[in-house]
């Protein structure tokens, strides 16, 4: 039997008071981390999730300890203070999930250019400050057997030309990620720190169940597993991109969506 877990491992998530980023937080919890740091911008949201993976850690009979930090990562000095305090309180990380993100949807002659400024500061800028920042603590902690891990939170509308939505700053953000995520696997890999990339498809989460609303059974019909993506699905690829098991997986991008991607989305909702 393969044991694929994250015993003992220290983690940060960013965005990880709900959605996808709760969903990564929990299994890391469930599978033996001892320290897991989580942020967003508000922090009654960081209490919430705070309390949430503590209990998730008693029912499982583990013992993680959770450190909440709110900050906005778009922010230059927030996401130093953020880094600052999470260093404070560890001596390595093992895992960064690069995760926090943010959308707009709007038809493009309308479409405020400060709202692609804002997206893409988030989804891009921060991305790459959050990921310079906890560089040195990562490579304090891979080896060649195990290295530190990486993991870019991106999306399959970085694979299609397919926008319904007028969601143009998020597509080239995400876009934009996945590049910086290979370049940086490149990078990374000699100090022993793999950098891969999940390109997730429609998962029911908060920034998403307003267009998943609109879409009514378009998404589903048009996939060819004919649902939506569950937090089993994004769990079981993070476990295991994290775990000692896929050492050797490095700058790869990982589509979770049934095979969306390759039948297209639709064009019109």
């Amino acid at each position: 039997m393969v044991d694929i877990n994250v015993k003992g491992k220290v983690a940060v998530i960013t965005g990880g008071t709900r959605g996808l980023g709760l969903d990564c937080a929990e299994i890391f919890v469930r599978n033996g981390a001892a320290t897991v740091a989580i942020t967003s911008r508000k922090a009654d949201a960081c209490e919430k999730a705070k309390a949430y993976l503590e209990k998730v850690g008693r029912e499982a009979n583990v013992n993680s300890k959770i450190i909440s930090v709110p900050a906005d990562l778009s922010n230059e000095s927030q996401c130093k203070e953020f880094y600052e305090k999470v260093a404070s309180q560890v001596d390595r990380v093992d895992i960064l999930i690069a995760n926090a993100g943010a959308t707009w949807g709007e038809p493009l002659e309308t479409h405020p250019v400060s709202a692609m400024s804002k997206v893409l500061t988030l989804n891009v800028v921060a991305v790459f400050q959050t990921i310079q920042l906890f560089a040195p603590l990562l490579e304090q902690s891979g080896s060649p057997e195990d290295p530190s891990r990486i993991l870019i939170m991106s999306s399959i509308i970085s694979l299609i030309a397919s926008d319904p939505a007028g969601t143009y700053g998020y597509a080239a953000s995400k876009a934009g990620v996945s590049h910086l995520g290979k370049n940086l696997a490149v990078q990374l890999a000699p100090r022993n720190i793999n950098v891969n990339i999940l390109a997730p498809g429609f998962f029911p989460t908060k920034m998403s169940n307003g267009l998943l609303k609109v879409a009514g059974d378009a998404l589903t019909d048009a996939n060819p597993r004919g649902r939506l993506g569950t937090k089993e699905d994004i769990q079981n690829v993070v476990l295991f991109l994290c775990a000692k098991q896929s050492n050797y997986l490095n700058g790869i991008v990982v589509p979770i969506d049934g095979g969306a991607h390759l039948a297209g989305s639709p064009s019109k909702l």
